[in-house]
């Protein structure tokens, strides 16, 4: 009687549980080495802070590239010098969103819009997110969703 067989239901729940284990612990191994990371990161920025006190100067943190406007108002009672930076910065409808890069002159721009736009600074994974989601590129003179980077290399990339 030392043998007995297990019933199949009890075998799969002992390999579904092990399973389970397997996934925690390498999910908890990921979370301590983007903690490690993090607290790197940290630590390297609290020394350049230090740094740049000891030196009598102060740490300014290093400016986005990238911005992302919405256009959240319509035509209506606008100034015509307005209507035209709204179309230089392709939103000529209502919440249209475009990516920019930063500089003097995309500032400048915005100032001007302000009543008539939102935009903010978007992180890498927004970014990916309305890239895979909204993005489309010409290839052959037909419009193909970009989902992967291997599409971006082939793809002429089109204002969308």
């Amino acid at each position: 009687m030392g043998g007995e067989a297990k019933p199949e239901s009890f075998l799969k729940k002992e390999k579904r549980n092990e399973e389970w284990e397997l996934e925690k612990k390498q999910e908890l191994e990921a979370a301590k080495k983007k903690n490690t990371e993090n607290w790197k990161l940290e630590k390297e920025l609290i020394q350049l802070k230090g740094e740049a006190k000891l030196n009598g100067g102060f740490y300014v943190d290093p400016e986005a590239k990238l911005l992302f406007i919405i256009r959240i108002r319509g035509i209506h009672a606008m100034h015509p010098r307005t209507r035209k930076i709204l179309q230089l910065l392709c939103l000529r409808q209502i919440f249209n969103g475009v990516f920019l890069k930063v500089n003097k002159a995309t500032m400048n721009m915005l100032h001007g819009v302000e009543p008539y736009v939102t935009y903010g600074y978007p992180n890498l994974k927004s970014v990916r997110e309305l890239i895979y989601k909204r993005g489309y590129g010409k290839l052959n003179k037909l419009r193909i969703a970009l989902t992967d980077n291997s599409i971006v290399d082939q793809v002429t990339l089109v204002n969308y």
